[in-house]
């Protein structure tokens, strides 16, 4: 026997014409005709009795699809024949994106017209994965990690002739409508393609769909006997019977059909016992397809040799179209098998292969396995899924331009997949140093046609490689070309909206479109971001934005800007340098800044002005504060938006494209004397430097006379200019951008003509594009690096990074990473930070690339008498330092991202009576006894339990030094998302207790109290689906519990409400450190205070406390839903929602001394229950971010001289927030990143005014002051410390309690007087 790759090849050459002929429809289709249909009539409860016709069958598909639209996905791979769609429904979580890392699997039924149990079979196991998704832990775990595809009839047409109770099939419907076989259609590996693509449109739609896809395992599901069949399903001899035609994988695709037959417990016996044969059997149920009959052209064979992917076919029934009584029992006889092969698509060894320099995926890369003749390829991710035995594997990565790399002893295990991952350095040509290969557009080298050695010399231990053709010269690649942009046309407004969303769609991993306010005409300011991990900043990697269409009818920018979107995202992966930027920039493009100025422009315009201003007639870019002049105008709703988007952004570079002219315009657009001269910003280097980036990439730009028509006397050297010396703009955007972020901006002038024919795109777009990318590009220059703390690591956020000879400093980012833009030359670059010593490096800039410059800053510590000390400092509990690293690895990068996807657990969904509530918690309670307590905290009007549920490793026990907090919801009866998510959170926290470190770290550093209900009456009344009712709002009195809460008699006329009660009392007795309350009818968290009060104190730090559950939910922080219009970031002051007294939020400030925020999860006050997972996955990274934030800000204990701790002291934050030191001295306070005033106040102590500077974005801070030698008028200055020593206040008895004092004032020797000492824990 050949080998098989030989046999496959010369096959495949003789007589593949056809097939040749039809890959690059493969490769150019895809998925076709996604359906969209409304929802309308009556939908059918499965009655287990009946077969679904085509229009039947269409409908119940239709009907899933829209009941379940979070993990059901319906849409057609073709059509058969007479035009009847192939029907494919998509199960998996997000089932309209495509995540990598996920692998494929597909089931396909009804391939013979006439074998229907399959076709009713897969109807029911989609019914059941989306039924039980949520209810089910082994069904959500294998949607949750499966990329599931079914296919319930591939041959419509037959089966609609078909006879019910035909079991030989005499009647028709095995073949299509052109009576072509579909199992002997396909490309064959020994015959190659016999039958005529027009004849069989249903297989061609499944090669499409099949190498589109590249599934991993697949099941093909027949009827006629009761068997399952692994290939090879014929021979090169073609033997009828008899001959078993060995795959190279032969073991697996054994144990693959045996996963099937053992758990059918018909198929298992291997005795079908069919009236056709009765004398039949197979062993263990399986069979060899060649061995049983020979089948060529079969779709196994063709998914293992040319699609990637493994199939086995499994015969259903004797029976091919059996009655439809027969098919509740062909259901309970499959469903276990049909569910524990789908769970085999995760054994074996997967990863991902990537380019060593760009970081780029590398797709159709051979995965070669010693031993076994048959290589896999990577998907368009890089990713790869090589299903194997549980054994010890020698694996290697093969790819075009790269050095080959071999892992050697993989251990596989049984049960679960192998993680490998690959990076491939690329070749390097010594005589084209200069040219990058492309990565991933050429064909690989491997391939399996070719991967041919002799047995004879084959080692057991080494990859299958191919045979290089010695006696041919070596052939260089191509030197790589980029795909352009296709389409050039004007975008209005709605069609500019489809385009990003679009795109925003086809790459989603690349790509993350949100918007940052809204015009004047309430039209979205659209931003797309764009980087390999759009939706967060990247420690290390610098924030890019391009700026267009600030003025409406200069229009050329909003174009480029879409051209260069479209470009980026579909040249990422095989274009080297789009590869590399995109990989190493956050790139943010905003199209349109002024949208409404675009609709009224018209093309044609010149010169004018008409769209050249917002709706409002104001001019946005003379709407920005200036460091010169007054903006007397009010400041615009596009302009708020940008100057917000800034600030939430660490930029480090920018343009701001405009039309009108041809030339860069770099800082200052305007003078002191408001005249036009030459304004020089201190940076006037790196301007010129960035802005020649951008011109000599444009020719006509570079020459310096771009518009002599128009504008004969300009003249621009090299086709840059000094904004203020070309003429004066106030109020500019790119002087703001300078002068009050870390962001340098230009101003890019890229068109005589404001608003051209749609007919010159192209030329604006082949004259810039270089420019546009040149310029990406220079934010790479100059220096970065990351400023941290030299005693823990910490970044420093906000440290001042000043370059000798340049006034102008930039500030790190919040994880201590910074960028500072400098042309090449010698620097003495200097980080300083307050409560730190000043660091100061000299530092080489090179022209092409960013030199990094790292600081590690030391505290300023001092004794009493202002002296650093001598010595060691005394050291930090290990366990508070193991803590304190933990939190800062979850505060930085993915850190909480990681944590949610290591932490999964099976959840089941549903809403839960008051009873249902009540026994979910006792069971929390019985199955996790060490580290829950039940408290109950009073009755409801109708006698309900309102019950709190402790999780703490020691949960009876008093631990004054942990931070409690506190989770509470349904306040509203008729907004009960909130009670079920707080459920799912305890179970999620206990379950993962001792699994996780992470979580078990938490638990045991932290007291955590869940109220799920506090209104448990009016849950009894409210109505589910009801997303605007108040009914059940109120508690059984009628009383909406949110307007009871009131601390001073004065205030209430009545008595409070039981259930307000219970609350008031369990907030006064407990000392919180932070509350987070759950409601509904909103999505939007809301930070203190309900009632109107003129200035909220400490307000900075409440709304950074609102900001961190918004920026961990995925759609909160984009500030804008149906239902919470425009809302900045997702977070308000709750007055500016709706004012109201008497909220628990406003007592808990008052009287608990605790923060509480209101999070609304939904604009659905009781949406269904089957949106209840998506509602959790959207909430679970926002809530354990609440965990993390409880362990932040400042704490201490409070102690005299003795040693005796002080209870009462108070700790007064920024003039207004006050916590009080608790059992054993114990205090917290939660502060906003940045520098704060603490005052500590005691009964016969002297009082103190602290500062504590920089508190960090991702870790607890600790206090040190110097020590006070005698009653004196004046401050203590409190600096910030997180070092591993014991940091003390020591406050001077004064044996009365004294106002608080007002000036800062020298410290001299100590006294002997009593002092209070406030020491780190």
């Amino acid at each position: 026997m050949l080998p098989f790759f030989e046999k496959c090849s010369s096959a495949f050459k003789l007589r593949g014409s056809l097939f040749v002929f039809l890959l690059p429809l493969v490769v150019f289709l895809g998925d076709a005709r996604i359906q969209r249909t409304p929802v309308s009539g009556k939908e059918m409860s499965e009655t287990y009795n009946k077969y679904y016709n085509y229009n039947e069958l269409t409908e119940r598909l239709q009907q899933l699809a829209r009941r379940y639209p979070s993990i059901a996905n319906l849409s057609s791979v073709g059509q058969s024949v007479e035009g009847r769609e192939l029907w494919v429904m998509r199960v998996t979580v997000d089932p309209d994106k495509d995540t990598p890392g996920k692998p494929k699997f597909k089931y396909v039924g009804n391939m013979h017209g006439d074998e229907t149990v399959s076709r009713q079979v897969l109807v029911y196991l989609v019914e059941y994965l989306l039924a039980q998704y949520g209810e089910d832990p082994r069904v959500t775990a294998l949607v949750n990690s499966t990329d599931i595809y079914i296919m319930p009839s591939m041959n419509p047409d037959g089966f609609e002739r078909s006879k019910e109770g035909d079991c030989p099939g005499d009647n028709g419907g095995r073949n299509n409508a052109r009576n072509k076989d579909l199992n002997r259609s396909f490309p064959d590996q020994y015959d190659g393609t016999t039958t005529d693509a027009d004849s069989v449109p249903e297989v061609m739609a499944v090669i499409r769909w099949i190498q589109e896809k590249k599934f991993v395992l697949s099941g093909n599901l027949h009827g006629g006997t009761v068997v399952a069949s692994y290939p090879f399903d014929d021979s090169a001899k073609h033997q009828r019977q008899g001959f078993y035609s060995q795959s190279a994988d032969d073991a697996l695709f054994r144990y693959l059909a045996l996963v099937y037959s053992q758990n059918h417990p018909v198929m298992k016996t291997g005795k079908p016992n069919c009236p056709e044969d009765s004398s039949e059997t197979f062993e263990d149920g399986i069979t060899n397809g060649a061995h049983w009959y020979d089948v060529p052209g079969g779709m196994q064979d063709y998914n293992y040799i040319y699609g990637n992917c493994l199939e086995i076919t499994m015969e259903l029934s004797c029976c091919k179209h059996p009655n439809s009584n027969e098919l509740r029992k062909e259901w309970d006889l499959n469903r276990e098998s049909l569910l524990a092969y789908m769970e085999k698509v995760h054994i074996g060894v997967r990863g991902f292969v990537t380019d060593a320099v760009s970081g780029a995926p590398l797709s159709n890369v051979s995965i070669v396995v010693a031993g076994i003749r048959h290589n896999l390829t990577t998907a368009k991710y890089g990713d790869y899924y090589r299903l194997l035995l549980p054994g010890t594997y020698n694996v290697t990565a093969v790819a075009a331009g790269h050095l080959s790399k071999t892992v050697r002893n993989v251990q596989v295990i049984e049960g679960e997949a192998t993680e490998l991952n690959f990076t491939l350095a690329p070749l390097v040509n010594k005589t084209q140093k200069n040219i990058s290969l492309d990565t991933t557009s050429m064909p690989p080298r491997v391939h399996q046609q070719n991967a041919t050695v002799s047995p004879s010399i084959l080692s057991p231990t080494e990859p299958v490689l191919p045979e290089e053709d010695k006696s041919r010269a070596p052939v260089h690649p191509p030197v790589h070309q980029p795909l352009q942009p296709q389409e050039f046309r004007h975008h209005n407004y709605a069609d500019m909206d489809l385009f990003l969303r679009k795109y925003s769609s086809e790459f989603p991993s690349i790509t993350h479109l949100h918007s940052i306010g809204r015009s004047v005409e309430n039209r979205e300011l659209f931003v797309m971001v764009i980087s390999d991990n759009p939706k967060v900043h990247e420690h290390g990697e610098p924030e890019f934005k391009y700026v267009g269409n600030m003025h409406g009818n200069e229009v050329v920018g909003r174009e480029l800007l879409l051209n260069l979107i479209e470009y980026l995202c579909v040249n990422y992966g095989t274009d080297p340098e789009v590869t590399e930027l995109v990989n190493n920039t956050r790139i943010h493009i905003m199209p349109s800044m002024n949208p409404d100025g675009y609709e009224v422009a018209r093309e044609g315009d010149v010169q004018g002005y008409k769209g050249r201003n917002n709706s409002n007639n104001f001019d946005l870019n003379r709407n920005f504060p200036d460091q010169y002049v007054n903006i007397t105008e009010p400041r615009q709703p596009e302009t708020i938006a940008v100057m917000n988007w800034l600030k939430t952004v660490p930029f480090v570079l920018s343009a701001n494209l405009h039309g009108g002219s041809l030339v860069v315009n770099y800082p200052f657009d305007d003078a002191t004397d408001g005249n036009s001269h030459y304004s020089k910003s201190p940076d006037d280097a790196v301007f010129q430097q960035v802005s020649r980036a951008y011109s000599q990439e444009n020719p006509l730009m570079h020459e310096g006379h771009p518009c002599k028509d128009l504008y004969s006397e300009d003249f621009f050297q090299d086709g840059i200019t000094n904004g203020a010396q070309w003429y004066s703009v106030p109020g500019g955007m790119q002087d703001w951008n300078y002068v009050n972020t870390n962001c340098f901006e230009v101003t890019i002038e890229l068109s005589c003509i404001k608003y051209p024919m749609a007919r010159e795109l192209p030329q604006y777009w082949e004259q810039n594009h270089r420019g546009l990318l040149q310029f990406i590009h220079q934010v790479h220059t100059g220096v970065k690096g990351t400023v941290s703390d030299i005693g823990d690591g910490s970044g420093i956020p906000n440290a001042t990074i000043s370059v000798e000879g340049i006034k102008h400093n930039v500030t790190t980012a919040r994880a201590g990473d910074y960028w500072r833009l400098l042309v090449p030359g010698t620097y003495s670059v200097t980080a300083s930070a307050h409560g730190y010593k000043p660091v100061t490096i000299l530092a080489t800039v090179s022209k092409d690339r960013a030199e990094i410059v790292d600081f590690r800053l030391t505290r300023v510590y001092q004794d009493g008498n202002g002296q650093t000390p001598s010595g060691p400092y005394p050291t930090q509990n290990p366990s508070e330092k193991e803590l304190q690293s933990l939190i800062k690895e979850l505060s930085l990068g993915q850190g909480l991202e990681q944590l949610v996807s290591s932490s999964a657990t099976d959840s089941s969904f549903r809403y839960r009576s008051s009873k249902d509530l009540s026994a979910f918690l006792r069971g929390l309670t019985l199955n996790f006894p060490k580290i829950t307590f039940l408290h109950s905290l009073g009755q409801s009007v109708e006698f309900r339990t309102i019950s709190a549920l402790e999780i703490s490793n020691k949960p009876t026990e008093a631990e004054p030094s942990e931070p409690k907090i506190r989770f509470v919801a349904g306040i509203h009866g008729n907004a009960p998302v909130g009670t079920e998510m707080l459920l799912e959170f305890a179970a999620f926290l206990c379950i993962n207790y001792g699994k996780n470190p992470a979580i078990t770290k938490l638990i045991n550093s932290t007291r955590i109290f869940i109220v799920p209900s506090v209104n448990p009456d009016g849950r009894e009344q409210a109505v589910e689906k009801q997303c605007t009712s108040a009914q059940g709002k109120t508690n059984a009195n009628g009383k909406d519990l949110d307007t009871d809460f009131f601390g001073n008699a004065s205030q209430r006329v009545v008595e409070p409400q039981p259930e307000t009660k219970s609350m008031m009392n369990f907030i006064m007795n407990n000392k919180f450190t932070l509350s987070v309350a759950l409601d509904g009818g909103s999505l939007v968290v809301t930070y203190p205070y309900d009632k109107p009060v003129q200035t909220v104190e400490n307000e900075g730090t409440l709304k950074y406390l609102a900001s961190v559950y918004a920026n961990n939910h995925p759609k909160m922080h984009l500030g804008d839903t149906a239902c919470s219009n425009n809302v900045q970031n997702g977070v308000m002051r709750a007055a500016e929602r709706q004012s109201h007294m008497g909220s628990m939020k406003d007592f808990s400030m008052d009287f608990g001394n605790c923060p509480e925020i209101t999070v609304y999860t939904g604009c659905c006050f009781f949406p269904p229950a089957d949106q209840l997972a998506a509602l959790w996955a959207e909430n679970k990274k926002a809530l354990l971010g609440m965990l993390v934030e409880v362990h932040k800000g400042v704490r201490g204990v409070v102690r005299d001289k003795k040693g005796k701790p002080i209870v009462g002291a108070i700790i007064v934050i920024n003039g207004g927030m006050r916590v009080y030191s608790t059992e054993g001295g114990y205090f917290h306070a939660l502060l906003a990143p940045g520098s704060h005033n603490v005052e500590a106040v005691a009964d016969g102590y002297q009082q103190k005014h602290q500062k504590c500077v920089g508190v960090s974005v991702c870790s607890l801070s600790y206090l040190a002051v110097n020590v006070s030698s005698r009653q004196k008028d004046g401050f203590h200055r409190l600096r910030q410390h997180r070092e591993d020593y014991d940091d003390e206040i020591r406050l001077a008895s004064m044996g009365s309690k004294k106002s608080l004092l007002a000036n800062e004032f020298q410290d001299e020797s100590e006294s002997d007087e009593e002092t209070l000492y406030a020491n780190k824990i």
